[in-house]
């Protein structure tokens, strides 16, 4: 069946199975994912075990398993993000489906989660196909309002080729950046996450977990934009403060 949704929003579970009521098991269920993790249990196994034990339901697993992380890999994530700031002439490297999906869910009432890591990640899925949504311009212009007044140099959106209508997207980022004379460019490659993770003298924008724990520099940039720019957002912290 083709793609024709209209929204990126919630799926029709998330307001039963992520109601307040629930939100502590899923904060516990969060530490105890992140603590196997630190102790070298594999993804898989580790996911299986915790929600097993807390009974969760698939769309609560992908979530607690978005939002936690292992010691190491929180400490690495925390030493090499930075903010973002006029005057750093370093470039901006965008994962630009992983930043603006999120930024369409949100927008469209969908359930975004703060992970261990401080990121905003969503729960959307991508399988293969992009198909932009009412919100895609609402949260390119979002996100380039958000840059103008914070960062200066150029933006640089990476877009997966193999992702049907990546071109018509890059395009499409790229007429919404000359409208407003943003420096943006786009670059449609087989695989970003390689490309971002071993980008040198650049800031890469992401919240996707394999390529920030290898990133130089960093920015969580959907979760500051989402913070500042779209205060009725669904937003759940799924962390216990260490």
């Amino acid at each position: 069946m083709p793609d024709r949704r209209r929204h990126r929003g919630p799926h029709p579970t998330d307001r039963n199975v992520f109601t307040t009521a629930r939100l502590p098991k899923l904060r516990t269920a969060v530490s105890d994912l992140s603590w196997l993790l630190t102790r070298g249990y594999s993804d898989i196994s580790a996911l299986k075990i915790v929600g097993d034990r807390y009974e969760l339901t698939v769309r609560q697993r992908q979530a607690v398993m978005r939002s936690s992380c292992a010691d190491r890999a929180l400490a690495q994530r925390q030493k090499t993000q930075v903010e973002l700031t006029c005057g750093d002439q370093r470039p901006l490297f965008v994962d630009g489906y992983n930043l603006l999906i999120t930024l369409e869910s949100a927008l469209s009432g969908g359930l975004v989660l703060i992970g261990r890591d401080g990121c905003t990640r969503d729960l959307a899925s991508l399988h293969g196909t992009y198909r932009t949504v009412e919100e895609t311009v609402p949260a390119l212009e979002l996100i380039g309002h958000f840059l103008a007044e914070r960062h200066d140099s150029e933006v640089t959106w990476y877009l997966d080729a193999p992702v049907s209508n990546s071109a018509r997207l890059a395009t499409l980022i790229r007429t919404t950046g000359a409208n407003h004379s943003w420096r943006w460019s786009t670059q449609v490659v087989g695989n970003p996450d390689p490309v971002l993770a071993a980008a040198q003298n650049a800031v890469v924008a992401s919240s996707d977990s394999w390529i920030i724990d290898r990133a130089e520099t960093w920015n969580p940039l959907s979760r500051t934009a989402i913070e500042a720019l779209v205060p009725d957002a669904w937003i759940e912290d799924l962390t216990i403060a260490d």
